[in-house]
């Protein structure tokens, strides 16, 4: 069974599957990794989840505060040998409760144009696809999502 723990940034279990997450994206992004890695860092991120079978932690994602009502989701991942059983879908979804128990109406994201299995996981968890803001304004491999949260 899948548990979900809300957590923090220090976590060692968060920290161990960012590492993962990264080595995953600086072969993906390719030249762009330090680009992308930059917006990435650990100790901007106060809210982080945990998805647990047993005591293994499978994957992760976390949110961030952009503005008064817009938290942004970050550091989305689950280990290559847990892919495919819905845990990304689990995260996300109780990233989006947590963001509205916090108050927030609305969750932004930015991802690669090269990571098709998280932008059809955000289009199939109701994203919809906004102008690249921030710091990805100009970043021609970057897709930007939101979606407006309802009442828990």
């Amino acid at each position: 069974m899948i548990k979900i723990v809300r957590t923090v940034a220090e976590n060692p279990d968060f920290i161990e599957l960012v590492k993962q997450l990264d080595a995953d994206l600086a072969v993906t992004d390719g030249d762009e990794h330090a680009f992308y890695d930059q917006f990435n860092k650990l100790d901007t991120i106060k809210y982080v989840l945990l998805a647990y079978e047993n005591e293994t932690a499978m994957g992760c994602g976390a949110i961030k505060e952009f503005d008064a009502q817009t938290m942004e989701i970050k550091r989305m991942y689950v280990a290559p040998d847990y892919r495919g059983k819905g845990i990304a879908s689990k995260v996300l979804n109780a990233l989006e409760k947590w963001a509205a128990e916090l108050g927030f109406s609305t969750c932004i994201l930015e991802t690669g144009t090269r990571q098709s299995s998280a932008i059809r996981l955000y289009q199939k968890s109701g994203y919809n696809q906004i102008p690249n803001y921030g710091q990805y304004a100009h970043a021609e491999n970057s897709l930007c999502f939101e979606k407006k949260l309802k009442d828990w």
